[in-house]
């Protein structure tokens, strides 16, 4: 059965595929465990993104489960906006260890009106529509990422949902409509940015669309942008990559 919350982490790379057990749980085997397998040290963004490496979480942000880690960034950006500070004001040297929000909070992932993990598949499935926001992933470029999804070792379930996923027509409707309460709206933003870099138009035009659908501020956009950026690092593609 799939679970969608060990997903969510092994996409984040706050997961190692097929192992049951964190990235941080394998800190001491980092090196040899790239060597083995590139696609098994959190590079399953980078796979889903497809012409281009990406970039991915890093820090204390791999400390957190992939939801709690979401949730955590788009706290803060919430906070940060919530208390009038302006974009920038804080340098990124001096900002704190990344904390789950607060029990009881509306971000707190077990607050999630349709439970923790229909919410962690509403998020992947936000990911994957963001990561096809430039249109490059078309029939070859799916046959590429369903090799190195099989190589990953994600698993049988994990991987048909995946590539059923990005078989679908893309559609915001839906993706914008999961979104039950003002957090998670800030919560599906911030997802998105993280499995992109607006590095073109298309990008950039496909944030921009989902902050508008989501009724975002323009000021809370701009924070959950310098918040995700603080904490994402370049993803090096995988040996040997076609890409």
């Amino acid at each position: 059965m799939l679970d969608p919350k060990k997903l969510l982490d092994e996409l984040l790379g706050t997961a190692v595929p097929g192992t049951g057990a964190t990235v941080r749980d394998n800190a001491g085997k980092a090196v040899q465990m790239a060597k083995d397998n590139p696609l098994a040290t959190g590079a399953l963004a980078a796979v889903l993104l497809g012409t281009r490496t990406g970039r991915q979480m890093s820090g204390s942000a791999l400390k957190l489960g992939g939801l709690a880690a979401i949730a955590g960034l788009a706290y803060k950006a919430y906070q940060n906006y919530s208390n009038g500070k302006q974009p920038g004001e804080q340098p990124a040297a001096t900002e704190p260890e990344l904390l789950p929000p607060p029990e009881g909070t509306p971000f707190s992932p077990e607050q999630a009106p349709q439970g923790e993990n229909e919410f962690a598949l509403v998020i992947v499935r936000a990911m994957i529509a963001a990561a096809r926001a430039d249109g490059h992933i078309d029939a070859e470029e799916r046959a590429k990422i369903a090799d190195r999804l099989h190589l990953s070792g994600i698993g049988d379930e994990a991987e048909a949902f995946l590539m059923s996923e990005l078989e679908k027509p893309l559609d915001l409707d839906a993706i914008v409509a999961a979104a039950k309460t003002d957090a998670q709206k800030v919560e599906l933003y911030t997802a998105s940015r993280i499995a992109i870099d607006p590095d073109t138009r298309a990008e950039r035009g496909y944030l921009d669309l989902l902050a508008g659908r989501l009724s975002l501020p323009d000021a809370l956009v701009e924070h959950i942008e310098e918040t995700v950026s603080a904490v994402k690092t370049e993803a090096a593609a995988p040996a040997n990559s076609p890409w």
